[in-house]
């Protein structure tokens, strides 16, 4: 296999996807490179371009980690157990441009070793390569094989451990008994359950990363925002103020009550209901607050009490869909009171089927206006001689 020419190498990556195939222990050892000998010919940007996939950009960015490369044997030999194991020629390219140093990476001594362990605790060559494209610089240490068995039954599947990987790559290369196992002793003494905790990793894996003396002083900020543990908002505080100091979360606090208008009070039940307002922008807060205070005519107190209105899209949701119903009590066509927030909480298909579709008849032009309005537009149709407080 060895003795493959490095022509053939493209070649053999491009295929649409090789079929993982079963391969004993002896062959993956096989793939490993001989002893390298310096090639005064070998180019290593040319060689990520011709060979790997990677655009002259990649190349000439990750060539820069591969300046002590002298030779192709050892990422022939690579490309080589990649596409073996299953790897697209797509994937050994992302692999690549994410991990240069994977093709420096000794097949007999580190690769096949970890795909043999990856094996043994129930992984198919399928779901290896798979890791392997996401996150190839695990693969050059053999801690993948020693922490995926504490992983997969904390994330409860293998399609979310690769959720979680996608927002923390470094998760597989950090130390499980040192960082990980703490922190989650913590949370679930915090009366966080284990599916709780899944869903706070894939949001924020960094939890589980952090030095474990920090996270007793993140869960008490939490609380600080009248936050309890166990409640059901508790993991959306701890994700809101982990990387937020005190000071700035005072400001932001101070930032909120003054620009909707709200009391202390007011602050602190819109924080308990939704404490990821506290990560929004102040260009997205003042938005919404011109909007919902200004135009829909909403109460501070009102929006206090529903904060989830500050964390919808603006133009993909709160304008349509208050112009819609604008459009409908002004026309007389509303069979009953509803209120705003039950019209923007609802799901794009629900709030079709309840206010665009009953309508069609009465309002031929409805579907369009709207579609027309999510894309960032107000049709003729929804200008109403006054728009303040429409509702």
């Amino acid at each position: 296999m060895l003795h493959l020419r490095r022509c053939n190498l493209p070649r053999l990556l491009s295929s649409p996807a090789a079929s993982p195939i079963p391969f004993p222990v002896h062959r993956l050892i096989s793939a490993a490179a001989p002893s390298i000998s310096p090639n005064p010919s070998f180019a290593v940007e040319d060689y990520l371009v011709g060979t790997c996939g990677l655009t002259r950009a990649q190349a000439l960015k990750a060539s820069i980690k591969l300046s002590r490369l002298k030779s192709p044997s050892r990422p022939d030999a690579v490309l080589t157990f990649l596409a073996d194991l299953g790897l697209s020629g797509a994937d050994v390219a992302t692999a690549v441009a994410k991990d240069p140093q994977l093709l420096c990476t000794s097949v007999e001594k580190m690769l096949a070793p970890n795909v043999v362990g990856l094996t043994g605790i129930g992984l198919s060559h399928t779901e290896i390569a798979r890791l392997v494209s996401l996150v190839p610089f695990s693969f050059r240490y053999r801690s993948i094989v020693s922490n995926l068995p504490y992983y997969l039954p904390l994330f409860g599947s293998f399609e979310n451990l690769l959720h979680v990987l996608k927002c923390n790559s470094n998760l597989l290369g950090t130390s499980v008994d040192k960082f990980v196992k703490p922190n989650v002793a913590f949370l679930r003494k915090c009366g966080i359950s284990a599916w709780d905790i899944t869903k706070l990793c894939k949001t924020a894996t960094w939890l589980l990363t952090i030095n474990p003396e920090r996270l007793p002083v993140i869960v008490a900020c939490a609380e600080g925002l009248g936050v309890p543990r166990g409640s059901l908002m508790f993991r959306h505080a701890l994700h809101a103020v982990t990387f937020l100091t005190e000071e700035k979360i005072v400001a932001q606090l101070e930032y909120l009550k003054n620009l909707f208008r709200w009391s202390h009070a007011h602050v602190r039940i819109a924080i308990s209901k939704h404490p990821l307002i506290l990560g929004r922008s102040k260009e997205s807060l003042q938005s919404r607050s011109e909007f919902l205070l200004s135009e829909v005519g909403l109460e501070p107190a009102y929006i206090a009490h529903l904060p989830a209105l500050i964390c919808y899209s603006l133009e993909g949701r709160l304008k349509p869909r208050f112009y819609v119903m604008k459009f409908l009590k002004e026309n007389g066509l509303l069979d009953r009171e509803r209120s705003y927030y039950s019209a923007v909480a609802v799901t794009e298909k629900v709030f079709v089927e309840k206010y665009i579709s009953p309508y069609n008849e009465a309002a031929p032009y409805l579907t369009e206006d709207y579609a027309t309005t999510c894309r960032g537009e107000v049709p003729p149709r929804f200008i109403f001689a006054s728009t303040k407080g429409g509702l």
